[in-house]
């Protein structure tokens, strides 16, 4: 099968001051349907970048980025927004609800933004089993401020899931968690793709974190440095990947 998402050669660049800034630097990569990858680096290195780049978010100076088939950083403004609304979910790490809806109503945005009735008997049922896998069910009419941070990710999560989109891009979503709450993040996120077949693809700085990925892409200075092979595993030991990181000096 065709990858589901691929960069060539994408390089993203910014006007700072006098000169320009290259935060992605000629990357290249792709994934595979129903893979687990993972963006690493420490801050500064351009993984959260070329995460936007690759989701439709933003647009590359120069390179293509391909999702599922079609040329994204080519499309108009409202071919692409379309195509990520089908394709795509996303999960950041300060969760975006919006802080005057209920838990059901900030699920339901993908269907309302997309100009549906999230009222409809699919939609609502759709809501419900998201709200379900993410262990919210009888919390639908909180708002997130009754909420802790841990059920507020979930609710994103919720979100994200809601139209069951063949990809779902997570950039940090454990950066504002403790390491329990995080967990259970990563294992919905690991089961997502395990048990439905959804291609993920997250962006962390975190060993522990990456280490849930079947591939993990490792990125310094805008450049691709290194890809480490992982494989699919329920046990998400991080022990080999910090070995490896090691290896290269990270």
């Amino acid at each position: 099968m065709p990858p589901i998402l691929e960069a060539r050669d994408v390089t993203k660049r910014y006007r700072l001051g006098a000169g320009d800034v290259d935060a992605v630097r000629g990357v290249s990569l792709a994934v595979e349907p129903g893979e687990f990858a993972a963006f690493m680096g420490p801050s500064g290195s351009g993984k959260s970048t070329l995460l936007h780049l690759l989701g439709g978010l933003d647009r590359p100076t120069s390179g293509d980025v391909v999702l599922d088939g079609a040329l994204i950083s080519r499309l108009s403004d409202d071919a692409a927004t379309k195509l990520r609304r089908e394709k795509t979910g996303f999960v950041f790490q300060f969760f975006n609800l919006v802080p005057l809806l209920s838990v059901w109503e900030n699920v339901a945005l993908p269907f309302t933004i997309a100009g549906e009735d999230a009222r409809r008997a699919e939609h609502a049922a759709a809501i419900r089993a998201a709200l379900a896998s993410v262990d919210l069910a009888g919390k639908e009419r909180n708002r997130p401020d009754q909420l802790s941070a841990g059920e507020q990710q979930r609710v994103a999560l919720a979100r994200a899931l809601v139209r069951r989109p063949a990809l779902l891009l997570a950039d940090e979503p454990t950066g504002n968690l403790d390491y329990a709450t995080g967990t259970e993040i990563l294992d919905r996120l690991w089961r997502s793709c395990h048990e439905g077949g959804q291609t993920v693809v997250l962006v962390t700085h975190d060993a522990k974190a990456a280490a849930y990925a079947d591939r993990v892409y490792v990125l310094r200075d805008g450049s691709l440095r290194d890809e480490i092979r992982l494989g699919r595993r329920e046990d998400h030991g991080a022990a080999p990947l910090i070995a490896r990181l090691a290896d290269l000096g990270l």
